[in-house]
């Protein structure tokens, strides 16, 4: 930002005697007493006076000068203390939220990609090799590992049995999970493996209510209750309700039962240190909110409680497996030129995910107060804070914003153009419920593209993995330089696929680096990486195992039904 300076230019005054000049006061008369003066003192006396004349209009006027000159100066010394205040300010322009009028556009930072595909598309449609041969893409391979056996699920009972009198449950576990579909699903898991630790009866997980989605379902309506008890029946205790003697204990109201509020990603030895004895002395606590509130890194025989919850005993609810079932077919049938195998893909472009991260499309003045009202509804005046600063075009351009369907595949389908709406009508308004149609969806695509990261992507990759022996397909553009190239309105369509294929091919050796010592986190966990922890499980993986491009068996496999 260019701060223009004041410059005082102060004018020269010249002063000149003309032919005018000083006139002399004329000479006395002769009666006066005083002898006439001769002629050159009189013509000194003139000019004496000349000169006293003129040095008071010099100085008279220098004094008018003088006067001028420190107002000027005055006013410089304001300029001064000024000028550093008007920097300052153009400096925090620079960094707020005037930043986007006053810095030039940078590549990336404006969303033009319908103007692109517009003018792309009829080189694409012409173009009949721009279809890429699925099977041909992944070079990269990579030998499993013979993976051992499961480890004693009875750990638990030993560990408890060896400080108790008895090996008994020690009480009820409940928990609220909060979030989307797979966040609740982290959440459930996480509560199966702290029953476990703390052995304890879980009871059947509640579902908080979001105030953005504003979904109410409960459990059973997105997951198998009866199956969920009965798969864990054994290792962790799960019942639907409290008994009536702990209710009566509490008064029958819920909210007197001790609700413990835990640290994000609390550590086993949290819980036995801290958690444990409340439980034993409570009866019954709750734990809200649950999300991540147990660390990855457990102990064995806990890890493989999570992989039991997630792999075998969670399965959609029968609604929802059946509508799937019918989606999932619908796609093979539409897929009928590249053999019933189809591409799915993850754009996590939804109001709630747009409105968080401040992107901005192309729905003008209309767009921006429908986000404006899911910011102040979700997260009150977080957004509106004077520390807060947003620049939408520095969002797109670090790849935090979602790609819209427009930009990745224009021949794309839905939930909502493969399934009748009578057939959507019970899943209109549950958020949850919609969300487990896509992800079965995705999950038995050939290729699965995820350009927004989050718990969608982590759970179905894992999935994937875990379905088919490890070799689940994966792509992730690079949306850095994805959202260059889709504001560039000069690249033709064929350096446009040149690129895209570049990237295809480096996403495709990403995948197969993996680190000597994997780092346990959040995208390395048992939910993202089923492998070595959960193998396992797949004692029986040949009943599991599906052929992808192959319509849908009747019953499908407890992870996704």
């Amino acid at each position: 930002m260019a701060i223009n300076t004041v410059t005082v230019v102060k004018a020269a005054v010249n002063n000149g005697i003309g032919n005018t000049g000083c006139a002399s006061e004329g000479i006395a008369d002769s009666n006066s007493p005083s002898p006439p003066p001769s002629p050159r003192r009189r013509f000194q006396t003139g000019i004496s006076q000349c000169r006293r004349r003129l040095r008071s209009k010099v100085q008279s006027h220098f004094r008018r000068e003088n006067l001028t000159a420190g107002i000027l100066l005055r006013w410089n010394i304001r300029y001064l203390l000024v000028l550093p205040l008007l920097y300052i300010s153009g400096l925090i322009m620079c960094v707020g939220p005037f930043s986007a009028l006053l810095r030039p556009t940078l590549p990336g930072a404006v969303y033009r990609s319908h103007e692109l595909f517009a003018k792309l598309w009829p080189d694409i449609a012409a173009d009949n090799s721009s279809a890429i041969e699925l099977s041909s893409v992944w070079k990269f391979k990579r030998r499993l590992k013979v993976q051992k056996p499961c480890r004693n699920s009875t750990a638990r009972q030993q560990h408890f049995a060896a400080n108790e009198e008895s090996a008994g449950p020690n009480g009820y576990l409940i928990i609220e999970a909060n979030g989307g579909l797979n966040q609740q699903r982290s959440a459930i898991c996480n509560a199966v493996a702290l029953a476990g630790l703390m052995n304890a009866i879980l009871v059947i997980p509640l579902f908080e209510f979001n105030s953005v989605r504003r979904d109410p379902s409960e459990f059973r309506d997105i997951y198998d209750e009866d199956h969920f008890i009965a798969t864990l029946e054994g290792h962790v205790k799960v019942v639907k309700e409290l008994p009536d003697e702990v209710m009566e204990r509490y008064d029958y109201n819920s909210s007197n039962i001790p609700n413990i509020r835990v640290q994000a990603w609390a550590p086993a030895n949290y819980y036995l240190g801290e958690v444990y004895p409340v439980l034993k002395e409570k009866v019954v606590i709750r734990i809200a909110p649950f999300a991540n509130r147990l660390a990855i890194s457990v102990p064995p025989h806990i890890q493989l409680l999570r992989c039991m919850a997630n792999y075998k005993a969670l399965r959609f609810s029968s609604p929802i497996s059946t509508l799937a079932h019918k989606l999932v077919n619908r796609m093979i049938e539409k897929s009928s030129r590249t053999g019933g195998k189809y591409v799915s893909i993850h754009l996590r472009f939804e109001e709630d995910m747009v409105a968080f991260l401040c992107c901005v499309y192309d729905g003008g003045e209309a767009e921006k107060l429908k986000m404006d009202s899911i910011r102040e509804i979700g997260w009150r005046r977080k957004f509106k804070r004077k520390d807060r600063v947003i620049i939408p075009g520095l969002n797109r351009i670090e790849g935090k914003c979602p790609l819209t369907p427009l930009e990745m595949f224009p021949l794309l389908y839905t939930k909502d153009s493969l399934a009748t709406p009578d057939e959507l009508a019970s899943f209109e308004g549950y958020f949850s419920r919609l969300a487990a149609l896509d992800y079965t969806v995705c999950l038995f695509s050939e290729v699965f593209v995820t350009t927004q990261g989050g718990n969608f992507p982590h759970f179905l990759m894992g999935q994937r993995r875990f379905l088919f022996d490890g070799h689940a397909k994966t792509i992730k553009p690079d949306k850095r330089k994805l959202v260059v190239l889709l504001q560039d309105m000069e690249i033709s369509w064929k350096a446009f696929k040149d690129q895209m294929e570049a990237m295809l091919t480096e996403s495709d050796r990403q995948g197969v680096v993996v680190p000597r010592v994997r780092k346990i986190n959040r995208k390395t966990s048992v939910y993202a990486y089923p492998l070595p922890e959960c193998w396992c499980l797949l004692s029986h993986k040949s009943s599991l195992k599906l052929t992808r491009g192959t319509s849908m068996p009747d019953t499908l496999p407890e992870s996704t039904r």
